[in-house]
This record gives structure tokens, C-alpha cells and sequence, in this order.
């Protein structure tokens, strides 16, 4: 049994508030990976499913996407002047459905097919970028090993 601590929030949202905290200090830098499952799970002293949880808050607020077999990577998610924006900016807004919104229903699957473009877009785009990020550490350990001797070609 854990001893009790002054914080009565889930671990998970400790966990949560942790890490975005960490990346509105520009500790972890948009692109990077977040640590995996494993670490998060030492680092907090949680269970794995715990640290998944952790995990998912940060994704659902558009901080963080997930690669799947790759990892977690902070979300690019820029404002006009290089700032970050605060976590509560990057939530998509809530839809009207096409009647609220004084559209004909006619007019939803239009409107759905778009929005899942745009997602898929948005995935494809964020895999791109994990793929890039592992590439240039593949780089960067590749020039680290081969020494300041190596010819140059």
C-alpha cells in the first residue's frame, strides 16, 4: 500500500501534469519523443496502464500524438508569434451538428468526409514527422561513430 501523499488527484493526472508542464518549459521541444510506458511507469512509480492514461489526457488535448510501435512525440503545435499555445487552445472545437448549425441534412456526410481528410491529413503529416525525427538520430549516430578521422565523401 502507497503511504498517502498531500496530492489527492488520480496518478494519472499527476503524471498528466508532470509532463505537460515539462513541455510548456520547452523541456521536451515539439517533435521529440516522450519517454516510453516503461520509464513513465519507473519515473512516477505507476502501472503501466496508469502511465497510458497519463498518456491519453495529453494526447486528447492535442499536446501529444502517438505512432503506433513508434511512441509518443510532442504535437507541432505553433502560434503566430512562435509561442506554444496553452493546452485549452489545442482542443478542435465541438461541430454543430448540420441541423444546429442550419445546414440541410443533406449536407453531413460532406461535411464528415471532409473533417476525416483533414484527420487523416493530420496522421499522415504527424507519422512524417516521427519518420523524420527518427531519421535524423539514425544520422546523428551515424556521424557520431564515425569519428572526426573519417574521410568526407
Amino acid at each position: 500500500m502507497t503511504p498517502p501523499t498531500h496530492d489527492s488527484r488520480p496518478p494519472y493526472q499527476q503524471a498528466a501534469d508532470a509532463l505537460r508542464a515539462e513541455i510548456k518549459a520547452g523541456k521536451i521541444r515539439p517533435g521529440e519523443q516522450l519517454p516510453s510506458h516503461r520509464e513513465l511507469q519507473e519515473r512516477f512509480g505507476v502501472a503501466n496502464m496508469t502511465a497510458r492514461s497519463a498518456l491519453r489526457v495529453l494526447r486528447d488535448e492535442g499536446l501529444i500524438y502517438t505512432v503506433q510501435g513508434r511512441g509518443s512525440y510532442v504535437a507541432d503545435v505553433i502560434g503566430p508569434n512562435g509561442e506554444n499555445y496553452e493546452a485549452k487552445t489545442y482542443r478542435r472545437p465541438q461541430q454543430p451538428t448540420p441541423t444546429e448549425a442550419g445546414a440541410e441534412p443533406d449536407d453531413a456526410p460532406a461535411a464528415g468526409s471532409l473533417t476525416e481528410v483533414l484527420q487523416a491529413i493530420r496522421d499522415q503529416l504527424r507519422t512524417l514527422n516521427a519518420d523524420v525525427q527518427a531519421l535524423k538520430q539514425e544520422v546523428a549516430e551515424l556521424k557520431s561513430h564515425q569519428g572526426p578521422g573519417a574521410a568526407a565523401h
